[in-house]
């Protein structure tokens, strides 16, 4: 059995609702899982459908379905220990002038 591409409980399909906006005023799109599913660091998110693409200034608001896999223990921990390794980065930022002392 592959263990890759197993089918068990940590994937699952659920409606969701996607708002696109590109306006003056905003660039985005969003993505609301029905039933209010948590979705928790190295979990991975698919929305099924053709690709949308919409004129400036339209606002679009459609209904699609999303497969949702659940990380396992170690994708988890990498994911976590990867986010920390990209926010230490940011440590290294300095905020001088740039002139030397």
């Amino acid at each position: 059995m592959n263990l890759l591409h197993r089918t068990d409980s940590r994937r699952f399909d659920v409606g969701c609702t996607i708002e696109i906006e590109q306006t003056g005023e905003s660039l985005h799109a969003h993505v609301s899982l029905d039933g209010n599913v948590e979705i928790r660091p190295g979990d991975e998110v698919t929305i099924h459908g053709a690709p949308v693409r919409i004129a400036f200034g339209d606002t679009v608001n459609l209904r699609r379905t999303a497969t949702v896999v659940r990380a396992g223990a170690l994708k988890r921990l990498m994911t976590h220990v990867a986010g920390y390794l990209e926010l230490t980065e940011l440590y290294e930022v300095s905020f001088s002038d740039g002139r030397a002392s």
